[in-house]
């Protein structure tokens, strides 16, 4: 195994260059050569400056005050909205057992087929769980108290009832199309 040697040229002039750099290190650029700086005179005319203004507060807005008057108004949390008494068109039945497919959203199940032909065409749905299930005419699917109107080869049609925002109930048609995979 050899030993690398520096030469003595080469080795006092790298103890030299170390040496200087030491001695730079130690001392500060200062106004007067050979002064050495002092922090806590270089702080103190720091804390002695002013300080930058500060940004005005923005100026807060004044609101306007409101008093709900609705005396003579219908109450907002009557049982007018609930009741079923009142209003004609058409309603879920509540007293319905609900099927197993009513529990999946609609964009949530897939038609994979169908069986049989013509009037008596079954549809095959396919639900999140993986289970496929027969779907006939006039079977609730949805969440939305969906009932099959009509089964075609590519298709199944069905009318939805969906609250009307004021307590009635509005049929709203939608399908199921055949998935093509």
């Amino acid at each position: 195994m050899r030993k690398h040697v520096l030469p003595n040229h080469l080795r006092a002039l790298l103890t030299a260059t170390c040496l200087l750099a030491l001695v730079a290190c130690g001392r500060s650029i200062t106004s007067e050569p050979g002064e050495a700086p002092n922090l806590e005179e270089w702080v103190a005319n720091v804390k002695a400056k002013p300080a930058p203004p500060l940004d005005p507060l923005p100026v807060m807005q004044q609101f306007e005050t409101f008093e709900y008057a609705a005396q003579g108004l219908r109450d907002p949390f009557s049982d007018a909205f609930t009741s079923d008494s009142g209003g004609s068109g058409p309603r879920p039945d509540s007293a319905r057992r609900k099927q197993t497919l009513e529990q999946f959203p609609l964009d949530g199940l897939d038609m994979v087929g169908t069986l049989g032909r013509g009037d008596g065409l079954v549809a095959l749905l396919m639900a999140p769980d993986k289970v496929t299930y027969r779907v006939q005419r006039g079977a609730y699917v949805g969440q939305n108290d969906g009932r099959v109107t009509a089964i075609f080869e590519d298709r199944i049609e069905l009318v939805e009832l969906v609250p009307d925002g004021a307590g009635g109930w509005l049929e709203r048609p939608a399908s199921i199309a055949l998935d093509d995979q």
